[in-house]
């Protein structure tokens, strides 16, 4: 019997592209490119969404998503579902990358082989898993149809001398056409002896990051029909359940005498959905549909997104200032060149990824133990990790992390 619930989420991520989107449904056999910009223009902007079971032939000892084994007929057996994150490989939306790195327990890290590795995205998504702590890998060389055997072989030495000295270093590296679903077997049977479901305790209390926000009713319904906003993201630890009582921070964001001041937002869970599976309790894995009894003009437009939803009372601060231990990379990755990363100065504006929130903070003391005031507030504890960005030319690169003190 297949699961109600994804137990892991894993990220698919590697420079614009290389296949991840078209991979992702190999995997699960949907599309994640749904919204009408990104059909226009052939990319993901959105980080989108999908699940896959992965079974396994107890004859033929064969990894598949099928029901029945393609090499013997056999009938599959469930190992686990997967919840696939595919993000956006632009450099234009590597802060979009990095927030789907924050809800991830693993990843896939894309290269395709009819170009020359690693690409300037390739380069800052591994080290944006790095920054985010995502250790547990697999890369897929990809579009092998496209080019020789030689090339295939050589761009293998590319990568290899790519991952050398990175949390990647280890990582196997399975050659794959997802196009046309050549050696698929082989990566789920990489990411199954790679990629393990960590150990959640249910015992915690519950703790969500918030990616998305909706208001699902469609225009023209009539009062006695309206449902209450939607908040969407990934339970980090613990256990939601229908008829609880949720909050959420920061929340609502409001301008009173020309400053900005936040409002938390509570409200009971009255339904739970995982890609359209109904859902009676959520656990860490997979995206989390939570229909609320909030005013649906609270959460249209990912008003909510980069909050973080939980029991009341028990939420991180929400901060409007923060303290950072730095630790700067030697080099800007993501650009053509790489520039030395200079270091960070008093008044310099920086973009900073705070779980699936993002803000800009002002440096007001630089230095190791670095001071900042933020923009937005956001919600974090001590020990948290932040990504640091910086602009250089008319782009956000990546230079660093720094941890909550």
């Amino acid at each position: 019997m297949e699961p109600k619930q994804a137990e892991i989420n894993i990220g698919m991520i590697g420079h614009v592209d290389h296949g991840k989107t078209t991979l992702t449904k190999a995997l699960s056999g949907i599309w994640t490119d749904t919204h009408s910009e990104e059909l226009r223009r052939g990319i993901t902007i959105r980080l989108g969404y999908a699940d896959a079971v992965f079974r396994k032939c107890p004859e033929c000892n064969e990894y598949t998503v099928e029901k029945k084994c393609p090499k013997c007929g056999a009938e599959t057996e469930v190992l686990r579902k997967v919840s696939f994150v595919d993000a956006p490989g632009h450099e234009t939306l590597m802060a979009t990358m990095l927030t789907g790195a924050s809800l991830v327990d693993g990843a896939v890290l894309v290269i395709a082989a009819n170009e020359h590795c690693p690409q300037p995205q390739t380069k800052e998504h591994l080290m944006g898993l790095d920054i985010i702590g995502v250790k547990n890998i697999v890369i897929a060389q990809n579009k092998i149809e496209l080019v020789s055997k030689e090339r295939v072989i050589e761009n293998y030495k590319e990568i290899k001398e790519f991952i050398k000295g990175t949390v990647a270093e280890n990582a196997p590296i399975i050659p794959i056409s997802a196009q046309h679903s050549i050696n698929i077997n082989a990566l789920i049977e990489a990411i199954e002896k790679n990629i393990p479901t960590p150990k959640r305790d249910e015992n915690v209390d519950p703790l969500m990051f918030v990616a998305r926000s909706f208001d699902v009713n469609r225009p023209g319904i009539p009062p006695e029909k309206l449902v209450g906003g939607v908040i969407g993201g990934s339970l980090k630890q613990g256990v939601m359940r229908m008829g609880d009582e949720i909050e959420i921070r920061p929340g609502r964001m409001k301008k009173e005498q020309n400053k900005i001041v936040y409002r938390d937002l509570r409200s009971e869970i009255v339904s739970l959905n995982t890609l359209g599976v109904e859902l009676e309790e959520a656990r860490p894995g997979g995206l989390i549909g939570i229909g609320t009894k909030l005013d649906p003009s609270l959460t249209k437009a990912d008003a909510l997104a980069g909050s973080v939803a939980g029991k009341p009372g028990t939420l991180p601060p929400l901060l409007n200032e923060l303290t950072l231990e730095i630790h700067l990379l030697e080099r800007v990755v993501g650009s053509e060149k790489e520039l030395k990363v200079e270091p960070i100065k008093r008044k310099e504006m920086l973009m900073l990824n705070v779980g699936t929130g993002k803000t800009i903070g002002i440096v007001k003391n630089p230095g190791k133990h670095c001071e900042l005031s933020l923009k937005l507030s956001v919600c974090a504890n001590k020990g948290d990790r932040v990504a640091i960005s910086r602009r250089i030319g008319a782009r956000w690169r990546l230079i660093g992390y720094g941890i909550i003190e």
